[in-house]
């Protein structure tokens, strides 16, 4: 294994069966973190799992919908039962249309909400209650987006979601610092991924992001590392955009 700058530590990670969210789970534990990785996508979920411990690390996959209560509740009871604690939690799991407003439908609104707003809310609420219960102290993670600072013509649902859940961090960031526990978002912008249209190197906003080509999976899961790990012991509220410059303009 690599540092182990999360060594004796247990993290969830959402949406861990591609992209980002894989890379973070793969990074996590090569640095020491026991994962419990949960998407909808079993196949990507067992391949990412095999991936860890292939490289020598631990992980468990749990199928999971993140707009489910009991779904969120099961994966916390089963992350107790086989680790017997909670350190990190990293709220990934999120979808993406780029309709805009005459477009949406309520439907598709709601959906993308349950999604990316409501699955992040329930993430923080039984996280944070596991981590009180079993570690005194942890960081919760939550990924929101270039489009939850900035807007664009379109994806008016999808920066609805960002937006909420950027300040929900701040919010949570607030009321759980008496007990210890970090809350933090990550703003990621054009990452070459499935999700984002980004493939091969290009994409439709490559010529509007100042650095040099698009974002890789293993950027935003470095960023994520950091605010994981004691090394960011002190930050709390805030967000980490990893984009490019794309939002400084």
């Amino acid at each position: 294994m690599a540092e182990n700058r999360l060594e004796n530590k247990v993290a969830i990670i959402t949406g861990a069966a591609n992209g980002i969210g894989k890379e973070e789970a793969i990074l996590f534990a090569k640095n020491g973190a026991k994962v419990i990785v949960t998407d909808i996508d079993e196949k990507g979920l067992h391949e990412t799992v095999e991936s860890i411990k292939t490289a020598g690390g631990t992980a468990v996959g749990i199928k999971q919908d993140v707009s489910s209560e009991e779904d969120w509740q099961e994966v916390i009871s089963k992350t107790e039962a086989e680790f017997g604690q909670l350190d990190i939690l990293l709220n990934n799991a999120a979808i993406l249309s780029r309709n805009g407003l005459a477009e949406t439908s309520v439907d598709e609104f709601l959906k993308i909400q349950s999604i990316n707003t409501l699955g992040t809310f329930l993430g923080m609420k039984y996280g944070a209650a596991l981590i009180k219960k079993t570690s005194g102290k942890g960081s919760i993670i939550n990924t929101s987006s270039g489009s939850g600072l900035v807007g664009s013509p379109g994806s008016t649902a999808y920066h609805a979601s960002k937006g909420a859940v950027r300040l929900m961090t701040k919010s949570a960031a607030i009321e759980l610092a008496k007990d210890f526990i970090r809350v933090n978002s990550i703003h990621p912008g054009v990452i070459e991924t499935e999700m984002s249209g980004g493939k091969n190197g290009e994409h439709p906003l490559k010529d509007k992001i100042p650095w040099p080509g698009l974002g890789n999976p293993i950027d935003i899961a470095y960023g994520a590392l950091y605010l994981a790990s004691d090394e960011s012991r002190y930050v709390t509220g805030s967000e980490l955009i990893i984009d490019g410059g794309y939002t400084a303009q």
